[in-house]
C-alpha cells in the first residue's frame, strides 16, 4: 500500500516535457534577466532618481523635483546640441541608407574579385570608433588632409575648412559616417539574395526594365531590411559621440555639440549628474518618440512576404 502511495505521489509530481523545456528555457535566460535587471533597470531607475537632485555623487544630495527639465527649457546649449543631433540624423540616416543599399545592388552583380570588394567595402564598419575618428582628422585637415587635396586636384582652390569651419563640421561628420556604410551594405545584400528570383522572371515575360523591377520588386522585398536600418540609424545617430569628443570637443563655436556630448560635459566634466540624468532622459524619450514613429508607419510601408494587407 505505502509503494502504491509512493508511485502516485511520483507520478503527480513528475514534470511534463513540455514544463521541462520551459524551466531549461528560463534558466538559460536567467543571467541576460539578472543582467537587465541590475544594470539596465536599475541603472535607469537610479538615473531617473537623480535626475530630480542636485548632486555631484561625492557631496551630497539635494532633492529638486522637476527643476532639472525645467531648466533645460531656458539652456540655450541643450537646445544648440538638440539642433545639431537633429541636422546630424535626419541627414545622415536617408543617406546611409541610400549609399548602403546602392553598394549592395552593385555587389549583388556577377563582378570579379567579389569577395575582396564585399570586404573591401565592410571592413570600415568593423574598426572601432575612436581610430576612425582620429582616421578622419587627418583625412578633413584643411591643409594637408587627403580630402582637399582630391578638390585641389579637381580644380577647388578654396576647398572648406571642414572641421574647423562652424559651417562645415557637421557635414564632415555626415561623410565620414557614410564611410561606415558596410554595415548596412552587408543586410541589403542578404535582402537582396533572399528575393526570389521567379518574380524577375514574371517580370521580364511581362516585359519589364531593370528601372521598373527595381521599383516595383527590389524595393518592396526589401522594406523589412529598410525598416531595420532606419530604426537602427535613427537610434545610433541621436548617440553620436565619439566623433565631436574626440575631433572637435564640441566645436568651433559648439557647431559640433551634439546631445551625449553636453551629457558628458554636464555629468563628467562639471560634476552636474542631477541634470545631466535629465538630458539622459530628454534624450531616450525623443528616441522613443521617433522609434515608435517609424513603427507605426511601418505598416503602411513595410512588406513581408505572405503578408495580407488590410
Amino acid at each position: 500500500m505505502a509503494d502504491e502511495v509512493l508511485a502516485h505521489r511520483t507520478k503527480m509530481t513528475r514534470l511534463s516535457p513540455r514544463q521541462r523545456d520551459n524551466i531549461a528555457g528560463y534558466l538559460f535566460t536567467l543571467p541576460w534577466i539578472i543582467h537587465f535587471l541590475l544594470l539596465i533597470a536599475g541603472s535607469m531607475i537610479f538615473s531617473f532618481v537623480i535626475s530630480l537632485t542636485r548632486t555631484d555623487l561625492l557631496t551630497g544630495w539635494e532633492f529638486i523635483g522637476l527643476d532639472n527639465y525645467t531648466r533645460l527649457y531656458n539652456d540655450n546649449l541643450f537646445w544648440k546640441s538638440l539642433r545639431v543631433t537633429a541636422y546630424y540624423t535626419f541627414a545622415l540616416v536617408p543617406m546611409g541608407i541610400v549609399v548602403g543599399l546602392s553598394i549592395a545592388v552593385l555587389l549583388n552583380q556577377k563582378v570579379k574579385a567579389l569577395g575582396l570588394w564585399r570586404t573591401v567595402y565592410y571592413l570600415p564598419a568593423v574598426v572601432s570608433g575612436v581610430a576612425v575618428a582620429i582616421l578622419w582628422s587627418w583625412v578633413l585637415n584643411p591643409r594637408f588632409g587627403l580630402l582637399n587635396a582630391g578638390l585641389r586636384t579637381l580644380g577647388i582652390s578654396d576647398p572648406p575648412r571642414w572641421i574647423f569651419s562652424e559651417t562645415w563640421a557637421v557635414p564632415a561628420f555626415i561623410i565620414m559616417g557614410l564611410w561606415g556604410a558596410g554595415g548596412s551594405m552587408l543586410l541589403y545584400l542578404a535582402g537582396l539574395q533572399g528575393i526570389p528570383t521567379q518574380l524577375y522572371e514574371a517580370a521580364d515575360i511581362d516585359g519589364a526594365n531593370r528601372w521598373t523591377k527595381f521599383w516595383n520588386i527590389t524595393i518592396p522585398m526589401l522594406t523589412p531590411t529598410i525598416f531595420f536600418n532606419l530604426l537602427v540609424g535613427i537610434i545610433g545617430s541621436f548617440q553620436v559621440f565619439t566623433q565631436a569628443f574626440i575631433m572637435t570637443g564640441g566645436g568651433p563655436n559648439n557647431a559640433t555639440l551634439t546631445m551625449v556630448l553636453y551629457l558628458y560635459r554636464q555629468g563628467f566634466q562639471n560634476l552636474r549628474f542631477g541634470y545631466a540624468s535629465a538630458l539622459a532622459w530628454v534624450l531616450f524619450f525623443i528616441i522613443l518618440i521617433f522609434t515608435l514613429g517609424v513603427v507605426k508607419s511601418s505598416a503602411a510601408w513595410v512588406f513581408y512576404e505572405g503578408e495580407l494587407r488590410r
